[in-house]
């Protein structure tokens, strides 16, 4: 994948690069753009690959690039008890205290970032007749799959918004600006992936897959309340060869092996491919260092609970000992935890970022089964539970689960890869949870807060058509 550049709003100009990779640079700063046509399959292909390069975002500290997936934690790990901020400064010490402006950079960032990647995954739609009848299927699948990630992130994130379906013209700017109902959001996000999951196989971990599509699907569906519909999504992928790694450490350090389902790939020491966010994680290393740093909750929880993967979760900051780093994803590696560098220049990283993994396919099997209750000692539930506890050393047998055991057990499983605060939200106790943790830290919560501003940004473009959540 290689660097996109942002042009104008409601500008879009498609073409290919002089190289001979033939990568595609469309990118409106917004998501409104023009029709854009290819000749080949061979031209679709190279759009294909634009939207994971969307999905990826560019490693720099400009106001003005799409960061993409990069910046991600911060609108996720942030805002739950998971992580904070060293020194509680600049517009991440908005995020973990649950005080956003609606003019926060890093909200619009992300909105922009992700609507480029709808934007892209609808090119790709757009031109599907001039892929070849043995590939069109697959290319189709592919674009809804990934069009279906953005949205589910983007309505999980902001509630109603603008539903683009496909590449609109500036004629058609009143689709961009106006807010729909989560349901009809859901209704696409569904369709999309029920085509990927007919139309893929299993042959890529950084692109989209039948896996990765059932796996997605299955949370969607846990989300809407559809266990069933989940759990038979979840077996799916439950028989088709994926497996836990024997030690926890080799998910984040061994890419590409067998508890990967999908991951956003970075390649090491490249400008246009790396990510920096790892090193922002750490001490004086990149410019905004210091940020989601671990909570003293999520260390007790990880304390109490992790096992063995509590060493591979979170370390002590040798420079600053009363603050806790993350250790998934380190950049620059440990000696003493027997991890090596993934690069030459930490703000130059290659650790691909994990979306979906066989753990969490394990538990979210154990919520289909639950099904929103209370307990369950079903023998299928307890197995796929006892699995991610027996890979951390904790072999006591499990007679039961609790809906408050698994909420636990995914915490420690996958602490800091961006699933908290969905899941509190999932399982209905963000409210008490979060405002817990926001009393006991000096922070002022409310429920208006479990979704963020739509950026003042996009309304000012919008002349006001585009409404705000409550609460900004």
């Amino acid at each position: 994948m290689k660097n996109v550049k942002i042009i104008s709003l409601l500008i879009v100009t498609i073409f290919l690069n002089s190289c001979g990779d033939e990568f595609l640079s469309p990118t409106p700063l917004s998501f409104v753009g023009g029709d854009s046509f290819f000749k080949s399959e061979k031209e679709l292909n190279t759009a294909v690959i634009d939207m994971y390069d969307a999905i990826q975002g560019i490693n720099s500290f400009s106001s003005g690039d799409n960061h993409g997936i990069q910046i991600e934690f911060q609108l996720t790990e942030m805002r739950s008890d998971n992580t904070k901020t060293k020194s509680q400064e600049g517009e991440q010490a908005e995020i973990e205290s649950y005080n956003i402006e609606a003019t926060n950079g890093v909200v619009a960032d992300y909105y922009s970032s992700f609507y480029n990647v709808i934007y892209r995954a609808n090119v790709v739609l757009l031109n599907l007749d001039v892929a070849t009848n043995e590939n069109r299927a697959a290319i189709e699948g592919e674009a809804k799959f990934v069009r279906a990630y953005a949205y589910f992130n983007l309505v999980r994130l902001f509630g109603d918004i603008p539903l683009v379906d496909r590449v609109i013209s500036p004629e058609d700017e009143e689709i961009s600006f106006t807010r729909v109902s989560t349901t009809s959001i859901y209704a696409l996000i569904v369709s999309d992936l029920e085509n990927a999951v007919s139309s893929l196989d299993n042959s890529y971990i950084n692109r989209a897959s039948k896996a990765g599509a059932e796996t997605l699907l299955a949370k969607v569906h846990l989300t809407l309340g559809s266990y069933s519909t989940a759990r038979t999504l979840l077996e799916s992928v439950m028989g088709s060869g994926y497996s836990l790694e024997s030690n926890f450490v080799d998910v984040f350090y061994k890419e590409g092996n067998d508890e990967v389902i999908f991951a956003v790939g970075f390649t090491p020491d490249n400008a246009n491919d790396s990510q920096n966010f790892s090193a922002e994680w750490l001490n004086a290393v990149g410019r905004t260092s210091g940020i989601n740093y671990v909570t003293d909750e999520a260390r007790a929880a990880l304390d109490a609970l992790g096992g063995d993967r509590t060493t591979f979760s979170y370390r002590q900051d040798v420079a600053q000992p009363t603050h806790y780093q993350v250790v998934k994803y380190l950049p620059n590696g440990d000696a003493d935890l027997g991890i090596q560098a993934t690069s030459n220049n930490p703000t130059q990283a290659g650790n691909d970022w994990i979306v979906l993994r066989y753990a969490d396919v394990l538990l979210m099997h154990v919520e289909s089964i639950l099904a929103g209750g209370a307990l369950t000692a079903d023998a299928a539930a307890i197995a796929s539970f006892q699995s991610t506890r027996d890979r951390a050393g904790l072999n006591t047998p499990v007679v039961s689960v609790s809906k408050q055991d698994l909420l636990d057990e995914r915490r420690v499983e996958l602490a800091f890869e961006n699933h908290r605060l969905f899941d509190l939200i999932r399982f209905g106790v963000a409210e008490s949870v979060l405002g817990n943790f926001a009393t006991n830290n000096g922070y002022s919560f409310s429920a208006t807060d479990l979704l963020l501003p739509i950026p003042e940004s996009e309304i000012g473009l919008s002349s006001g058509a585009l409404t705000q959540n409550p609460g900004y």
